[in-house]
Parts: C-alpha cells; structure tokens; sequence
C-alpha cells in the first residue's frame, strides 16, 4: 500500500496556535495540548483584567481627589466634593480631577471655593 500525505490544515493550525504561545516558557511553549491549555487562560485573564484595570484606575483617581481635597479642607470630603460638582452641574471626570489635583492644587482648591459659595 502506498504511503498517504496527510493535509495541511492541522499543522497550520498548530502553528498558528505555537505562534500565539511563543514567549511563553517550557512545555507551555511546545507542547500543543498544553499551548491551547494556556491559550485559553491567558485570554481568559486578559478578559477579566481589562475590567479589573478600569476599576483599579478609578480607585486610584478618587484616593488621588480625597486627599487633596482633605489636604485643602479638614471637614471636606470627597463625596461631598462630587455631590456639590453634580449640583453645579460641572461635568469633569474623575481622572481629569486627579490630574488636576497632582499637577495644579491651587487650582483644585479654587474650584472646591466655587462649589461651595
């Protein structure tokens, strides 16, 4: 019986899948079942993190906000702070405020005088 070549479409596939797990490390690098064992997860948590990054970034901006704002004020907190810029109805985010709170604090404090008359 004559010997049959198989097809190309699983080799292509495999390394497609290698391609993707080439900096991982040891067997997770080489091994196919363990490539796509690895594939799975890595995606898995860069799914969750991307989400876990937006929530982490937003506790950070109202740490950064409160401390300037209790630095500026002893009784002045930051939810006060947000409370009085929604009635004013001035619409700055937090990351803007946090920026502003680092570089600039006079100007943070000028607008927390504004809110509050």
């Amino acid at each position: 019986m004559t010997r049959i070549r198989r097809g190309y479409i699983a080799r292509r596939r495999r390394t497609k899948i290698r391609l993707f797990a080439s900096t991982f490390r040891g067997a997770h690098s080489r091994l196919t079942r363990t490539i796509i064992q690895q594939k799975i997860r890595a995606l898995a948590s860069s799914h969750r993190d991307r989400g876990r990054q937006k929530r982490n970034f937003r506790r950070l901006w109202i740490t950064r906000i409160n401390a300037v704002i209790r630095d500026i004020r002893v009784s002045y907190s930051y939810s006060r702070f947000i409370n009085d810029l929604y009635k004013r109805q001035l619409l700055l985010n937090r990351k803007i405020l946090a920026q502003i709170a680092i570089s600039n604090t006079n100007c943070l404090y000028t607008i927390s005088n504004e809110i509050i008359k």
